[in-house]
């Protein structure tokens, strides 16, 4: 029998798991998977924790992204919450709850993209453990740790008025990407439908770099620990939308953000409410040269916590799970 023809549900636990592990580097940790919990060196003894579930529905769709897509993503946007922090990702663990019908091969993909994600944007960060169960809804679990090297954390609370607002990384693709899944890949009912090679090259230049963030989002890691070294006041990443992540920081620090819609660029509802991007939010003191582009300015709290050119943001804000989660289009 195949690995294809194999399911997790014919095989023991120790079994699914060696199907994993032999598709991840060696662990270079003192103590990796194999032991009750791993050990991590941590060099200033602090570590920046934090964890994000996928889950088959309201997060992804089995008929849109590959194993390889699925372990990339998962491990992506916690690589971002923990650069956001002004921390070097050093560790994955990631718990896997999955259909028993679920293919040996789906869960040495999904190993795959975890390695190829953790090589590619934060390389010497690797999966360090996890557990695997069985569920009707397929959910990937990723809690992801860093080193802050002897930083200060940066915080979403630390904006002050006249502090310069950049943004690090693209925005409104990964949003541009959703509206092609849910405009070209459903049937006429709205069901997914799979995302084919063929289909994929049938898009425009612009579509397909959407989908491809969309599915494989690429925070660009190393600038966030830049700008934590410049002196970044603030910083978050943007996972949610722009103006609903920007309303949280300023929130969070007593502030408005104050955006200029010439700097956010042309499609500036998807700029602002695309979301899903997973670059960086970030407030500079005034004069500091760091990672990113300026998008507009923080200055004393007013009515509302975000504007647009001096307006406040009427249109989308970004993707809230207990507002905008149709379980019908699932």
């Amino acid at each position: 029998m195949t690995d294809a023809e194999t399911t997790v549900g014919e095989l023991s636990e120790g079994q699914v798991l060696r199907g994993i592990l032999n598709r991840l580097p060696a662990s270079t940790a003192p103590v990796g998977p194999g032991d009750d919990a791993a050990v991590l060196a941590v060099p200033d003894g602090r570590v920046v924790a934090t964890t994000d579930t996928l889950v088959h529905g309201p997060d992804f769709r089995l008929a849109w992204s590959s194993a390889v897509d699925l372990g990339y993503k998962s491990a992506a946007v916690n690589l971002a919450d923990v650069a956001a922090m002004g921390a070097r990702p050093i560790a994955l663990l990631v718990a896997l709850a999955m259909p028993d019908s679920t293919p040996l091969s789906f869960v040495r993909g999904l190993a795959d993209g975890l390695a190829q994600a953790c090589a590619e944007l934060a390389p010497g960060c690797a999966v360090e453990g996890g557990d695997l169960t069985v569920s009707d809804t397929l959910t990937i679990a990723v809690t992801a740790l860093g080193s802050l090297d002897g930083r200060e954390p940066v915080r979403r609370s630390g904006a002050r008025a006249g502090d310069a607002v950049h943004v690090i990384g693209d925005l409104g693709l990964a949003g541009r990407g959703l509206d092609v899944l849910f405009t070209r890949f459903v049937d006429a009912a709205g069901a997914p439908i799979p995302v084919t090679p063929e289909a994929r090259a049938s898009l425009g230049a612009e579509d397909a770099e959407g989908l491809d963030r969309q599915l494989r989002p690429r925070p660009p890691i190393p600038d966030a620990l830049r700008a934590a070294d410049a002196g970044a006041t603030a910083m978050m990443d943007v996972s949610d939308g722009l103006a609903l992540d920007a309303e949280r920081l300023a929130d969070a620090s007593g502030v408005t953000i104050a955006f200029d819609a010439g700097a956010l660029g042309s499609d500036l509802a998807r700029a602002l409410g695309g979301g899903e991007d997973h670059g960086f939010l970030v407030t500079y003191p005034a004069g500091t040269v760091g990672p990113g582009r300026r998008v507009g300015t923080v200055v004393a709290r007013g009515e509302v916590a975000v504007t647009v050119d001096g307006h406040p943001w009427t249109g989308r804000t970004g993707w809230d799970p207990y507002r905008d989660w149709d379980a019908g289009r699932g």
